[in-house]
């Protein structure tokens, strides 16, 4: 190693003060520096490093060329000292390229951008002609590249741009085709727009029409509403008459009574009030049945369940349950679970109740029927905590016993020829109420009918 001379000045120095580029490094020659540093770079203690370079020193050589690149390029130009520890090892790694650098005759084989770094670190006589050199040859070899690369894209791009007008000429062809087509579709169009416009105008016309009658009558309709509100105040005057004239009537009546009428009148409350304490001594009911009312026989005007089933009306048609409804003393036995599995499967059992008695609420209220809703005990974990709605009577089976034996015991218990209307779609229940004289009717329609209630 060759030491400092003068006070820490490496020899060379002068030789490079006289020696200096006057154009940066080639981008080539200058990563070829850095690498070069960045290998010899291990071989130094961090002693000899410069202190800029030290945090580096445990870096690999390729973390170093790739995070301590500017500096080291900075640190071999400003410090002879590390750049001639930096030749020493390079002359110990490459003696063979280091050596002909030196002497001024590098090999003509030789890589130019290695003989331009080799130069730069090493600094022999006449370095700066062999960098520049160096820097013409990658100038040279980058512009030989280059053209070579702008042959090729200029190739590319004459079958790009050939390729291109043949595409143009078929595209021309198909927009001419597509132009046409446009404008034969544009005319159509064209067409159907009149005749829209004809029809809007007709439309417009009969509209006006239409409106012109609906106000003739409007005007006839509250002329006749007119001469309705005179006649009823008529009536209602005339009314006023009457009552008035029978208010008279009752009040001379009243005065003209004899003593006579009188006594036997207070002989008759007597009477009276005597047979009303003798029947509540004996608690008698009062006499709603009469000896006619127990012969069985069909009264006229009044219908049964199978004059209604003989109507033309069809099985899912509501209206069908609401004539069955307004029979007479109509009852109306409703299969719970049978009807909310139909209607809404997918809700929990307390809620397909609920939504069921509520909607059976309101049928009881309209129809004036009796209502019982049965559903079945076995699908109870635990006594069930509800207070029935207004009108309908809720039952749950007993254990052992199902919601259809507690149905057919329902119809078996009503007299012979009360209209009895048993809902439900299981058809064995259907046919035992039959033959009991109820009338089946299926689930869906009874959610057809509340639907229409809610």
């Amino acid at each position: 190693m060759e030491q400092p001379a003068h006070g820490g000045e490496p020899a060379g120095a002068a030789g490079d003060a006289a020696e200096a580029l006057d154009r940066p490094l080639p981008e080539g020659v200058r990563r070829r520096v850095v690498a070069l540093v960045s290998d010899a770079f291990g071989g130094l203690t961090v002693a000899e490093l410069p202190g800029p370079l030290r945090q580096y020193a445990r870096f690999t050589p390729s973390r170093r060329a790739k995070f301590a690149g500017n500096a080291m390029a900075a640190a071999l130009e400003s410090d002879p000292l590390f750049r001639q520890r930096i030749g020493e090892r390079f002359k110990e790694a490459q003696p063979e390229l280091a050596g002909t650098v030196e002497s001024g005759a590098p090999p003509a084989a030789a890589d130019p951008v290695d003989v331009a770094a080799a130069a730069y670190v090493l600094r022999p006589t006449g370095w700066v002609k062999l960098v520049a050199a160096a820097g013409e040859e990658v100038q040279r070899a980058d512009a030989e590249r280059a053209d070579e690369a702008g042959r090729r894209e200029l190739e590319r791009l004459r079958e790009e741009v050939a390729a291109a007008k043949e595409r143009g000429r078929g595209e021309i062809e198909q927009l001419r085709h597509d132009l046409e087509a446009a404008r034969k579709e544009a005319e159509s169009l064209h067409r159907k727009l009149r005749s829209a416009q004809s029809d809007v105008k007709r439309g417009e016309a009969a509209l006006r029409r239409t409106q012109a009658e609906i106000d003739a009558v409007k005007a006839e309709a509250a002329a006749q509403v007119s001469a309705a509100e005179s006649e009823s105040r008529r009536l209602k005057a005339r009314l006023g008459e009457v009552e008035a004239a029978l208010e008279a009537s009752r009040r001379s009546a009243r005065e003209g009574r004899s003593v006579e009428d009188m006594r036997l009148r207070l002989l008759l409350d007597t009477v009276l009030d005597a047979a009303q304490g003798l029947r509540r001594e004996l608690a008698l009911p009062p006499a709603s049945v009469h000896p006619a009312d127990t012969v069985d026989a069909v009264q006229p005007g009044r219908m049964s369940p199978k004059d209604i089933a003989a109507r033309a009306l069809s099985e899912t048609d509501p209206a069908l349950l609401d004539q069955l409804l307004a029979l007479p003393q109509a009852h109306l036995v409703v299969d719970g679970y049978n009807v909310t599995k139909t209607g809404y499967p997918t809700m929990p059992l307390e809620k397909q109740r609920l939504r069921l008695l509520g909607g059976l609420s309101a049928l009881a209220a309209r129809s004036g029927a009796e209502v019982t809703c049965v559903f079945d005990g076995a699908e109870l974990a635990a006594p069930v905590l509800l207070a029935p709605p207004r009108g309908v009577r809720v039952l749950f089976s007993k254990p052992g016993v199902t919601a259809d034996e507690l149905i057919r015991q329902l119809v078996r218990a009503e007299p012979p020829g009360r209209p009895v209307v048993v809902v439900s779609t299981d058809r064995e229940v259907a046919d035992g109420v039959a033959k009991s004289g109820a009338w089946p009717v299926a689930s869906a329609l009874l959610l057809k009918r509340l639907s229409r209630v809610s």
